[in-house]
């Protein structure tokens, strides 16, 4: 029995460790690297970002809910051009945008590819269940939302039509 026992607790933790956000490290828009695991203990909000797109109005409400929550929750933006080519600029000339027209201050990622054959592996995890242990999505446009809890693990994905800051996601703030 002891030996069952034992074996459930290895396939439990097996399963936990491969099911976390904070085993990943990305490239920042700047060239260094966000290491995730130094945002254990607090939420993570993942957001798929273009300048040029009629969401893209939304970085005025991530700030503001970044600002607000920011003792407890992390935003990181990635920049996609995937849709509608709404993303062409440089790293550079996205921070000039997003720091003059939003006074963006969270972390932006290095622009990616959020889906497809080509997707970023943080990307694969959040839209695949057999990798995230939670929910499938599928990234249609740009400004989806993902939501992931302090130890790392899934809570939402929310399309782009819900605003960062939409009762649906502060409630996990509160």
């Amino acid at each position: 029995m002891k030996l069952i026992v034992t074996l459930l607790c290895l396939a439990s933790t097996f399963l936990t460790n491969g099911q976390s956000i904070h085993s990943f490290k990305v490239k920042s828009i700047d060239g260094k690297e966000i290491n995730l695991a130094s945002f254990k203990g607090k939420k993570i909000l993942i957001v798929n970002t273009a300048s040029k797109c009629g969401y893209t109005g939304q970085y005025e409400a991530l700030q503001k809910v970044y600002t607000q929550y920011k003792d407890k929750l992390v935003i990181i933006g990635f920049p996609c051009n995937q849709f509608g080519g709404q993303e062409p600029g440089t790293n550079d000339a996205i921070v000039e945008f997003c720091q003059k027209n939003y006074g963006v201050t969270f972390p932006l990622g290095d622009k990616l590819d959020v889906k497809g054959e080509n997707a970023a592996p943080i990307y694969k995890w959040l839209t695949q269940k057999s990798q995230n242990g939670v929910l499938d999505a599928t990234i249609g446009w740009n400004f989806n939302k993902f939501l992931l809890d302090e130890q790392g693990k899934m809570i939402a994905y929310f399309p782009s039509n819900v605003k960062p800051d939409s009762e649906s996601i502060l409630s996990y703030l509160k």
